[in-house]
């Protein structure tokens, strides 16, 4: 079983390159529960035209319905630090582990996550980094509607 924060990140990155290859935002996740990956995701806002559809949410979506004892004893994987919507389904949800690819490109609720009692850890992954600075190189819109600017 994959138990390092890097070879999890592994999975939550294979979903940012699948997000990358259908066109939409490389951001991806991946629930852990007890070193098992119970569910992935990837930023489909583009794919699915929704307005809520980001890396982590639509793992949460993948995951299903769960019991809070599970949340619990979560680690939510990302490629990209958690903007406030996801921060806030983290801390709805009481997942208390938070594994960030990188924070250089976009930074943010870590504080607020941290301020909830929330463990973060940022790997500073370059694969991450590479892939969100070559998506908003390409595509400065697409970024900017998904991270709520005009």
């Amino acid at each position: 079983m994959s138990s390092t924060p890097a070879e999890l990140l592994a999975h939550a990155v294979a979903e940012a390159r699948k997000g990358r290859d259908e066109g939409g935002v490389p951001i991806g996740a991946a629930l852990v529960v007890d070193g098992e990956v119970v569910a992935v995701g990837h930023n489909r806002r583009v794919q699915l035209d929704s307005a809520i559809r980001h890396g982590e949410t639509d793992c949460l979506e993948n995951a299903g319905r769960l019991p809070a004892s599970v949340y619990a004893r979560a680690t939510m994987v990302t490629t990209l630090s958690p903007c406030d919507m996801c921060t806030g389904a983290i801390l709805l949800y009481k997942i208390p582990h938070v594994v960030i690819g990188e924070n250089r490109t976009f930074y943010g609720g870590e504080d607020l996550l941290r301020a909830r009692g929330v463990d973060v850890t940022v790997l500073d992954d370059p694969e991450c980094i590479a892939l969100m600075e070559d998506f908003i190189a390409r595509e400065p819109g697409l970024w900017n509607e998904d991270i709520g600017e005009p």
